[in-house]
């Protein structure tokens, strides 16, 4: 008989261990080693099996232990240390704090999906990962950050394999209560409930669950409410696991129901308003129509003054760099939404004109979330260098006139918070040597500090932790329950261990060391220097074409010529990345080249001490250094996908037979020295970089601090000038069609031009009712190619205006020295300026001279 609701009943702690709950309650346990082994030693077995997650592990450890362990002085003297280390990290000043000059009070994250840990399932992948380590690292940085997202009550599904290697999924549900999370309440004592009305008289209810994440607060939004009816409960029931309205109400209700939730959040929690909002990814871009809809209603702005307003103080992430990844619905469906009372006094026509695919070869029958995001987020980046470059030429359309290099989009390349996933005797021999965990100020390459056989031994005990793990799954993933015989010697300690594990869309590849099956099982299964690969990942349940890939997979793995040195294992998610990152001696990773946004796994198996060999793509193409592992050639001139497919095979069976076996197995005194010199060399370089704390502090200085100051300078004085800003927008873009560069005139070069010399310009440039503050008139100017195009980094001089011309045009000149040698040119554009412009080319109007 099957229970209708679950929940956790915990027993009363004594005074002594009360701490203990402050403890569990906030989720720095999970990156805290001391405060993880503290819960461990109550109970090991029981530990691990409540998912090494303190609430359930109080709620299912017992009065009499709980007794037992209030009585031992020691263990109650450590819950107090803990206790006490817990209260100086919440209250303490940190980086945030001593940052100069003027910053944000209060920052809104919204993303769909967050990775905090393995007992919380509430991501699917690296966007979810990503997040959760921008809400750790946002805390040890003390930057003032709320998160907002949905607590979906089956998380996203957890993952087996059948008899037949095919992927199966069950959705087992979650207690909130008994994960650790808070129910937001008033001041009364009554939950807090936000709402949103909708077509055909419905109303969607949710609840807020908050997660303190170290100092950050997580609000998840639940409509697993008594307030709905059974459909509207519904809505949270899982990620991504639903399409059409379904996805759209999730989405609704992350964006505007995640607005509402701060308020309610900050008004009782005595914080500032948000200044800065930052959408992870297109699924919460309807926040900013829920800001405008307040600003219009509440403050009186018009359509585009609130549209100026918000977009001043928005950042909007792209993750993806594939049309296909980007959620569209069909316009019919948003339009209803929208004409809706949910937006209350927003012109629907208008608004939903944000989204539409408008140019040439677009869709204007969906509604594109990624353009909505960056219709409404002045500010926005992708997440690696070469994905900026993608995403600038993905989305250059919107932009028209533009070159693709001046789309503005910036990027800042994600990082992996290092506490979470640096393994715990990494962090023992880090804080030995260091005194702390943290890896940007770690010289690994100093023998002096950490030896070779000190290295290479945790090296070894971590892999050993993996190959036991490895183990267990397969054993209890068994159908029959008759663990075979062949179990016990899967995988060995001592062998090249090569690790791959991510979600599994076709353009990841998963099956791409299976080209040649039989090259692959020599390398396997060779008697001197065999090598082993573990596998793991989740296909989408309605990716078939995924599944299919997990199939062929698993069934090669099963071959008894290569079982034992081939494994999948079942349900990645974060509690088998924490074994599989540290406990490999190369992480692969074969994406098409450019499909990859970023792929943070390889930043964290490289803190642990494991070599990258990966196609240079995402953050690899921008730190491979030749030192730190190998790059897969990219196979570009191939004349179809499978030439592709068999010349990138052949190059990594090629790189993994003569360089990374001959590498691993050479020794001297047991001790692969040469290997060492580049884990060494990884560990201190990418130490330094692939850490969210670094990115986590670029975000800050690079778009949150500026997006903050333009909040402020267009809220100022009674929004004067996000009025101004919106007028101008008006006038620049009803004259525009009318300003020409009527000619241009230069002088002061001699026939054989040489540096030094002095390039004068005149622009004579027809402004058609605009004046010349209204616009920059530049000298684009620097070294040309064949095709007479100028370079990436040319440079951009600002011509000053004069009198006007006998036309009536306006005269623009200015006087320039020459200093670059070669072959030089330079052209004439005209483009709106205003002073809370982010970009010199944010509203797509550029003139250039013919």
């Amino acid at each position: 008989m099957k229970a209708i609701r679950t929940f956790t009943v915990r027993p009363v702690l004594a005074d002594s261990l009360a701490p203990l709950d402050r403890l569990a309650s906030n989720w720095r346990w999970s990156w805290s080693r001391a405060t993880h082994a503290l819960f461990a030693s109550m109970d090991p077995v029981l530990w691990d099996e409540t998912g090494a997650n303190p609430a359930r592990m109080l709620g299912a450890l017992g009065q009499e232990r709980l007794d037992e362990l209030a009585r031992d002085e020691q263990f109650v003297a450590r819950v107090r240390e803990e206790d006490e280390r817990l209260a100086a990290y919440l209250e303490g000043d940190r980086w945030f704090q001593h940052l100069e000059g003027d910053k944000p009070v209060h920052i809104a994250y919204f993303s769909p999906e967050f990775g905090v840990d393995g007992s919380l399932p509430q991501y699917s992948g690296g966007l979810g990962i990503l997040a959760g380590d921008h809400l750790k690292s946002a805390s040890d940085l003390g930057v003032p950050l709320t998160g907002v997202g949905l607590f979906y009550r089956a998380g996203y599904f957890r993952q087996s394999i059948g008899d037949d290697g095919w992927q199966r999924e069950s959705y087992p549900l979650l207690d909130p209560y008994g994960l650790g999370l808070t129910l937001l309440r008033d001041r009364e004592g009554a939950p807090v409930e936000i709402a949103l009305d909708l077509p055909g008289g419905r109303r969607l209810h949710a609840r807020i669950w908050v997660a303190d994440i170290g100092r950050i607060p997580l609000l998840l939004l639940d409509s697993e409410t008594p307030s709905n009816t059974d459909e509207m409960r519904r809505v949270t029931d899982r990620l991504y696991g639903g399409g059409g309205e379904h996805r759209l109400l999730q989405e609704l209700l992350l964006g505007v129901g995640g607005v509402r939730a701060v308020r309610a959040w900050s008004e009782l929690a005595g914080r500032p308003a948000p200044d800065v909002y930052h959408t992870n990814e297109g699924h919460a871009g309807f926040q900013g129509l829920e800001r405008m809809s307040e600003l219009i209603t509440h403050d009186g702005l018009s359509f585009d003054e609130a549209l100026a307003q918000v977009r001043a103080g928005t950042v909007f992430t792209t993750h993806t760099p594939v049309p296909a990844g980007i959620d569209r619905f069909p316009r019919e469906l948003i339009a209803d939404f929208l004409s809706s009372s949910l937006f209350q006094g927003l012109d629907a026509g208008r608004a939903i004109s944000l989204g539409l695919e408008t140019w040439e070869g677009g869709d204007q029958g969906v509604f594109n979330m990624a353009v909505l995001g960056l219709h409404l987020g002045q500010h926005a980046n992708g997440v690696s260098v070469l994905h900026g470059e993608v995403s600038r030429g993905m989305f250059g359309m919107l932009w028209p006139g533009v070159d693709t290099d001046e789309v503005p989009i910036t990027s800042i390349t994600n990082g992996v918070h290092a506490p979470t996933w640096v393994h715990p005797a990494l962090k023992a021999v880090s804080e030995r040597a260091w005194g702390d965990a943290h890896t940007d100020t770690h010289d690994w390459t100093d023998r002096g500090i950490v030896t070779d056989a000190e290295l290479w031994g945790v090296r070894q005990q971590m892999k050993g932790e993996l190959v036991a793990e490895a183990r267990r799954r397969v054993a209890a993933s068994v159908s029959n329950g008759h663990t075979p015989s062949w179990v016990a010697d899967l995988l060995d300690p001592e062998v090249l261990t090569i690790g791959f594990a991510r979600r599994v869309p076709t353009y990841k590849r998963l099956t791409l060391m299976l080209r040649d099956p039989e090259r692959l099982t020599r390398l396997l299964t060779d008697p001197e220097r065999p090598v082993q690969i573990v596998i793991g990942g989740k296909s989408h349940p309605a990716d078939d074409s995924g599944k299919i890939l997990i199939q062929q997979l698993v069934r090669f793995s099963r071959d008894p010529k290569v079982r034992g040195r081939i494994v999948f294992l079942p349900d990645y998610d974060i509690t088998l990345a924490k074994d599989l990152y540290p406990g490999c001696d190369v992480w692969l990773n074969n994406p098409l080249r450019p499909l990859e946004a970023c792929g943070t796994s390889g930043m964290k198996a490289a803190l642990n001490g494991a070599l990258n060999l990966s196609i240079l793509d995402g953050w690899w193409d921008e730190w491979y250094d030749g030192e730190n592992g190998w790059a897969i050639p990219t196979a570009d001139t191939a004349s179809n996908d499978e030439e592709r497919d068999d010349a990138e095979a052949a190059a990594l069976y090629d790189l993994i037979e003569h360089q990374l076996v001959p590498r691993f197995y050479e020794r001297e005194g047991g001790i692969p020295l040469r290997w060492l010199a580049m884990v060494r060399h990884t560990m201190t370089e990418l130490g330094k970089k692939a850490t969210s704390d670094r990115m986590v502090r670029d975000y800050v200085q690079r778009l949150y601090v500026p997006a903050a100051a333009h909040d402020v300078a267009l809220r100022a004085n009674g929004f004067l000038e996000a009025r101004a800003v919106a007028a101008f927008v008006a006038r620049v873009r009803e004259a525009w069609g009318r300003v020409s560069i009527a000619s241009v005139d230069s002088s002061g070069i001699p026939q054989q031009a040489q540096a030094g010399d002095i390039l004068e310009v005149r622009a004579d440039v027809r402004l058609d009712g605009l004046s010349p503050d209204d616009v920059a008139v530049e000298l684009l100017y620097g070294a040309t190619n064949e095709d007479d195009a100028l370079a990436r980094d040319h440079s951009v001089y600002r011509l000053s205006p004069g009198a006007s011309a006998a036309d009536g045009a306006t005269v623009f000149s200015g006087t320039l020295p020459l200093s670059v040698t070669g072959t030089f040119g330079y052209t004439v554009r005209v483009r709106p300026a205003h002073a809370q412009l982010v970009s010199p080319v944010e509203l797509g109007l550029v003139t250039y001279a013919s």
